[in-house]
């Protein structure tokens, strides 16, 4: 059986854990050669060793550590053909109370992050004759009461900006397609894989969460890590070879339904 991204080599940021992890694994599976990034240096050198990824502890507020991440992927194999811009996490920024330093986090995190990465990408991908980026944005930036304010307007630019870059980017070969997942249950929910949690609490909030948001899904399921990441392997693949400048929305159909934004874990 061919693997779809054989020789392929991948970039995927926040890879150390959710969706992030999900993909490292896939993108393996399927033949690419992985650079990976995150914060936890345990958990990336976890997955590295499961994996045969390759870790490089960053954390994209920093560009230098944005840059240093694309320069790692260029310096273990010479090149750089896929792109997942996926890390991110939770904001906040109520309409009368936000303050300056709360926009500043939601746009350097969620925006300026993809935004960078796409900049020291590009170089490498034009040698190689084209490329695939792929940003991770949400159906937030689609309709509201899917996320809080700053964070839904944040996703809603990131969206249009990678369908902008898509055109400006097509003649060089470069694809640049963005994902909008619905609730995908990953420990994002609960303040991500920083926030320590006990022996079997894991567990327990998830199955909860998962069961909390099955209830705003036309199919009466959540969604999990893996459907992005098969997402983004269909785009990155070579079946996705003419799509550019477009927004695969991976929700089971949530935002077709109204429905009261269900109770978080």
């Amino acid at each position: 059986m061919n693997k779809r991204l054989t020789d392929k080599v991948a970039v995927i940021s926040g890879g150390t854990s959710g969706i992030g992890e999900a993909t490292v694994e896939l993108f393996v599976q399927e033949g690419a050669r992985v650079v990976f990034s995150g914060r936890s240096i345990e958990k990336g050198k976890a997955i590295a060793e499961r994996t045969g990824a390759v870790y490089f502890q960053a954390d994209v507020m920093s560009e230098e550590d944005i840059k240093g991440t694309i320069q790692a992927a260029t310096d273990h194999f010479g090149g750089l053909d896929i792109l997942f811009n996926n890390a991110g996490g939770s904001t906040k920024g109520p309409v009368e109370t936000v303050t300056a330093a709360e926009i500043e986090y939601a746009w350097t995190l969620l925006f300026s992050s993809a935004v960078l990465s796409t900049k020291y990408a590009v170089p490498y991908m034009k040698r190689r004759g084209g490329g695939c980026i792929i940003n991770n944005s949400s159906i937030a930036g689609l309709r509201d009461n899917q996320g809080d304010l700053m964070y839904s307007s944040v996703k809603a630019a990131l969206t249009h900006y990678s369908k902008l870059a898509g055109t400006r980017l097509g003649p060089e070969g470069i694809r640049v397609n963005v994902i909008s997942p619905g609730a995908i249950a990953t420990p994002i929910f609960w303040g991500g894989p920083q926030v320590p949690l006990e022996d079997g609490e894991y567990e327990g909030k998830m199955g909860k969460l998962q069961r909390n948001l099955a209830k705003a899904s036309p199919l009466g399921s959540s969604g999990v890590a893996l459907d992005i990441a098969n997402g983004a392997l269909f785009l990155a693949s070579e079946e996705g070879r003419f799509i550019n400048s477009h927004d695969l929305v991976i929700d089971g159909g949530r935002t077709s339904m109204f429905f009261e934004k269900p109770e978080q874990a």
